[in-house]
C-alpha cells in the first residue's frame, strides 16, 4: 500500500544480550542506609533485545544474578519468536520460570526483558514509547526521594531543598533506622523546606505494628507527614490495614515496590491494606505487569505510585488511569543519567516523556557504562 508506515510483519526476535553495571553509591563513607539495610552500589541488569535492525532495551535494578537467569532461561526461549505481541511474550516467559523461580529473581528478570521488548517495539514502528501505550496521560508528577538514615542533617537538608528548588512540590526521606532520631531530622527538613512542600517518609518495614501507630501520629501531628511508606513490611498487610484504619485520617499509607505477582497487589489491595498502591515496573513484570496492576488498582479504587526508574516510569506510567506520582530516586537518576543519553529532567514537579526519540528515547553511553561493568561483554 502506497505510503504506509513502518509495520512489523514476520518481524522476529534475533538475539538477546545481557549485560550488568554496578555503580557505587555517593553516600557517607561509601554507603547508603534506610530503615533495614545499608548498601554500598547498586547494580542495574541491561537487557538488549534485537530484531528487524533495531535494538530495544529495558532494564531492571538487583543482583547481578539476573543478568545470568535471563541468559540461562530466558534468551533462548525468546529466539526466533514474533515479537509483535510483548503480552503474549510476557506469558511465555512466566511459564518459562515456573519451576526456576517466578518472585523475586525471575520476576525482575522478566520485567528487563517485557520492557526491552515494548521499546523495541516502539522502535520498529517509530513511535515513541508512550504513543505504542494506552495512555491516559501526557506527564508524570514526581517527588524526590533519598534523605538516607546515614546523611548528616546538612546533606539531608540540601538535597531535599534541593529537589524543591527544582520546582518538585513532595520529598521523601527514609525513617525509622533509629527512630529516636527522626524528630530531629523531621524538624530540621520541615524548617529547611517550609510550611508548602510535602513531607513523605519511608520505613522500609522497618517498625512493629504499634511502633509504627506510634510514629504515624508523630509524623502527621508535629511535621504534617502526609504519607508514610511501609511502616511495617509489605509481607505484613493486616499491619498495614490497621495503620491505615487507625493511623491519622490524613496520612496515607502505601505499599507494592515489593510486589512481584499479580497475587503480591492482590494482597494490598484486599481491604484495602492501602491507601496508595505501588508498582515497580522493574519488579512487577515490566510494562506488562505494571498495565495488570493499574487495572486491579482502579478496580478497587486506589491510586497507584510509580517505584523508581524514572526513564522507563515516565513512559509507563502515563498508561495508568489512577496514575498518583513516581518516585524520583537520588540513587536511580545518578545512574540512569550517568549510563543513558536521553534521560528526562522534572520540568514543573513532573516528567514527560520525549515524544520526538523512538520508544524509551534513550541510547546507552557504553565509554561511561564499561566502567562499571560486572557481567557481560560489550555489543554495539
Amino acid at each position: 500500500m502506497s505510503g504506509a508506515g513502518p509495520t512489523l510483519d514476520g518481524c522476529r526476535i534475533e538475539s538477546v544480550d545481557v549485560h550488568a553495571f554496578e555503580l557505587p553509591t555517593d553516600g557517607p563513607d561509601g554507603t547508603e542506609e534506610d530503615g533495614t539495610l545499608e548498601w554500598d552500589s547498586t547494580t542495574m541488569v541491561l537487557v538488549r533485545v534485537h530484531a528487524g535492525g533495531r535494538t530495544g532495551l529495558g532494564y531492571t535494578y538487583g543482583d547481578v544474578s539476573v543478568a545470568s537467569f535471563v541468559d540461562s532461561e530466558l534468551a533462548a526461549v525468546l529466539q526466533g519468536k514474533d515479537m509483535t505481541s510483548p503480552p503474549a511474550l510476557w506469558h511465555l516467559m512466566g511459564r518459562q520460570i515456573r519451576n526456576a523461580g517466578r518472585p523475586g529473581v525471575g520476576a525482575m528478570a522478566v520485567s528487563a526483558v517485557d520492557v526491552a521488548l515494548w521499546d523495541l517495539k516502539a522502535r520498529l514502528l517509530q513511535l515513541p514509547l508512550v504513543h505504542l501505550l494506552p495512555a491516559y496521560h501526557d506527564r508524570v508528577p514526581v517527588y524526590g526521594s533519598g534523605g538516607f538514615t546515614n546523611y548528616s542533617l546538612d546533606r539531608l537538608t540540601e538535597q531535599l531543598t534541593g529537589w524543591v528548588e527544582q520546582g518538585i512540590p513532595r520529598v521523601k526521606l527514609k525513617t525509622s533506622r533509629d527512630p529516636g532520631s527522626d524528630p530531629q531530622r523531621l524538624t530540621a527538613v520541615r524548617t529547611a523546606v517550609g510550611d508548602g512542600p510535602e513531607i513523605f517518609t519511608d520505613a522500609n518495614g522497618a517498625l512493629g505494628r504499634k511502633q509504627a501507630l506510634y510514629w504515624a501520629r508523630r509524623f502527621h501531628e508535629e511535621w504534617d507527614v502526609r504519607w508514610f511508606e511501609e511502616p511495617v513490611s509489605s509481607a505484613d498487610p493486616a499491619g498495614l490495614r490497621m495503620l491505615r484504619e487507625r493511623g491519622p485520617e490524613r496520612l496515607e499509607i502505601a505499599a507494592g515496590e515489593y510486589a512481584y505477582t499479580a497475587r503480591d497487589f492482590v494482597n494490598l489491595v484486599e481491604g484495602p491494606a492501602v491507601d496508595c498502591l505501588q508498582a515497580d515496573v522493574t519488579r512487577c513484570g515490566g510494562i506488562t505487569g505494571v498495565l495488570e496492576a493499574a487495572g486491579l488498582a482502579a478496580a478497587h479504587h486506589l491510586d497507584l505510585s510509580a517505584h523508581c526508574a524514572p526513564a522507563v516510569s515516565a513512559h509507563a506510567f502515563c498508561a495508568v488511569r489512577r496514575l498518583r506520582h513516581l518516585e524520583y530516586f537520588h540513587d536511580h537518576v545518578r545512574f540512569e543519567r550517568l549510563l543513558f543519553d536521553g534521560t528526562l529532567p522534572p520540568d514543573g514537579g513532573a516528567l514527560s516523556p520525549d515524544t520526538g526519540r523512538p520508544g524509551l528515547g534513550l541510547e546507552v553511553k557504553w565509554p561511561d557504562a564499561e566502567r562499571y561493568r560486572v557481567y557481560g561483554t560489550r555489543t554495539t
